[in-house]
């Protein structure tokens, strides 16, 4: 009788688990990231910045890089970090940032791997959902950097829809 039941559970739980439904996301393809890395720089080189624009998918993986010419080798460590940052969180990084100073709960998200918490990173958003991040270093101030991300996300707004 035990066993009958055990069967019984187990044949259950299968086809509970072969109804499940599969999950649909949307990610970023190479050609839009491609686009917010060269808008990116392309904002910030139009201010006298060189920098460096990393974009990475949903999952933080990097899909583009783009360096302007003179930008410092340190730049593009900080905006891989950044776009990790910001796809992680799902928040700009200078959000992250202030959350960090004003909430000492938050002050440990400093040590995650990969996690740089200063301004300079933005997701990407296909309506609700955020599809990567950009990450953007080597301006004067990460709030500069930002600007860039944000410049470079207005330029190809009609991609997002």
């Amino acid at each position: 009788m035990i066993r009958l039941i055990l069967a019984a559970a187990a044949a259950l739980s299968l086809t509970s688990a072969a109804s499940a439904q599969l999950l649909q996301e949307k990610n970023m393809p190479l050609a839009l990231a491609a686009d917010l890395a060269r808008e990116s720089v392309a904002a910030c080189s139009a201010q006298g910045y060189n920098v460096t624009a990393t974009v990475v998918d949903r999952a933080g993986v990097v899909r583009a890089v783009l360096r302007a010419d003179n930008a410092g080798p340190h730049t593009v460590d900080a905006a891989r970090r950044k776009a990790f940052t910001s796809a992680s969180t799902r928040l700009p990084t200078s959000t992250v940032a202030e959350n960090v100073q004003k909430n000492p709960a938050a002050a440990q998200l400093v040590a995650i791997d990969g996690f740089l918490v200063l301004a300079g990173g933005v997701p990407v958003k296909a309506g609700s959902e955020t599809i990567g991040a950009i990450g953007v270093g080597g301006a004067p101030g990460g709030n500069l950097d930002e600007a860039c991300a944000n410049a470079a996300l207005a330029k190809v707004l009609d991609q997002l829809k």
